[in-house]
């Protein structure tokens, strides 16, 4: 059902055009550290994936880590690409996602978060991280962080020329097992200050009585910094962060689920015909700067 905004899919395949807003499409393109999905900038909807990816280029050795830690959270949001490209075809909306492993710099935090760039990250010594200096660390951000950050900018600013203000949905997976506890939630939505888009997020989602959605969970949407922060935060654009449990989008099938899931929500929402305005929230982490 690509090419109709989110305000203007039916699960039934209607014919919409007669409801068809103008269009402003959004061409694909990447770089070493992108990859931009097309969609109609005046969707309602932009998509994020900051760990989309477990790549690091061959010049790293890849961090004098065992291939066996790429295939772990900690190189990267596992299942969180495929439902990103799903929701993106789904309603013809662009998308950014991220091309790098968040072993080599991860673009979901501020510049001057300590976890900016991982020595350690559970319970694995990344050796490759270990002695890092200031000029690799802005060799880091200039290949990779600027250039994703910039790739998230160029969306949300094709959206706002069409005079619609996006809403925009990061997409992300989290683990079943934490330090030996089972996380009870299906998926969680994280958010900060504003709850426009977050709290009916989460309420679409729990209508499901099947569903344990976390609010908040598992972790808190307040990170000073982070690429929700950054990007609409500080903008007054509404926002919220989805977190799937992995072991539900690992697969093909488990990822086809989730997208017809959270479009349906999305759907509800209607967001493609009633777009969020741009209103100022603050943030719990403090003054936002």
């Amino acid at each position: 059902m690509a090419g109709r905004g989110v305000g203007h899919y039916h699960s039934h395949m209607l014919d919409v055009a007669t409801h068809s807003a103008p269009r402003s499409p959004v061409d694909g393109r990447d770089g070493e550290a992108f990859e931009i999905l097309p969609g109609d900038a005046a969707g309602g909807l932009v998509l994020l994936c900051d760990h989309a990816s477990n790549h690091v280029p061959p010049e790293y050795g890849a961090l004098g880590l065992p291939p066996s830690e790429f295939g772990r959270h900690i190189a990267y949001d596992i299942g969180a690409e495929a439902l990103t490209r799903g929701l993106a075809a789904r309603f013809g909306i662009p998308a950014a996602l991220s091309r790098f492993s968040r072993l080599l710099i991860d673009p979901n935090r501020g510049l001057d978060d300590p976890t900016l760039i991982m020595k350690l990250s559970d319970g694995a010594v990344v050796p490759g991280n270990a002695r890092i200096d200031a000029a690799e660390r802005e060799r880091r951000i200039a290949r990779f962080y600027r250039p994703y950050d910039d790739a998230v900018l160029s969306l949300i600013e094709a959206g706002l020329a069409t005079g619609r203000v996006p809403t925009i949905l990061s997409v992300h997976s989290f683990t079943p097992i934490w330090r030996g506890t089972p996380r009870p939630w299906h998926a969680g939505v994280l958010w900060d200050a504003d709850p426009r888009f977050a709290r009916p997020l989460i309420d679409g989602l729990a209508a499901d009585p099947a569903m344990v959605i976390g609010d908040n969970e598992p972790y808190l949407g307040a990170l000073k910094g982070d690429t929700l922060y950054r990007h609409a935060t500080r903008r007054g654009i509404a926002h919220a962060l989805l977190e799937v449990r992995q072991d539900l989008i690992a697969d093909p099938a488990g990822v086809a689920e989730w997208v017809e899931r959270v479009a349906k929500v999305l759907v509800d929402l209607d967001l493609g015909t009633s777009p969020h305005g741009i209103e100022h929230f603050g943030s719990l982490t403090g003054p936002v700067a």
